[in-house]
């Protein structure tokens, strides 16, 4: 069997009164993903830049995997603290 690509949707909220120490966060991680075979399709914010969509893809599931451990994204992370954003993951597909 093979490990087919995947895309998801991230839905991520900005801690209140966090929003550029979240974006900041955003495009560390997002930096990270071509390690694992990953791209940013897009990214939307709303206008006060408290809520940011985006739409990622995977060449494997095990990349997506990968980057949800990768240590400097756990670092990251850690360092924030209360000001990390909170984040809803959806893995999508295109609708026939």
């Amino acid at each position: 069997m093979t490990d087919e690509p995947i895309r998801v949707v991230a839905l991520v909220e900005m801690a209140a009164g966090h929003v550029e120490a979240g974006a900041r966060y955003e495009d560390a991680v997002l930096a990270l993903l071509g390690r694992y075979g990953g791209k940013v399709e897009r990214r939307l914010r709303t206008g006060d830049g408290g809520t940011e969509v985006q739409v990622l893809t995977f060449e494997s599931r095990a990349g997506y995997e990968a980057v949800l451990t990768d240590p400097e994204r756990l670092a990251l992370r850690a360092g924030l603290g209360d000001a990390a954003p909170t984040t809803r993951v959806l893995e999508v597909s295109d609708v026939p």
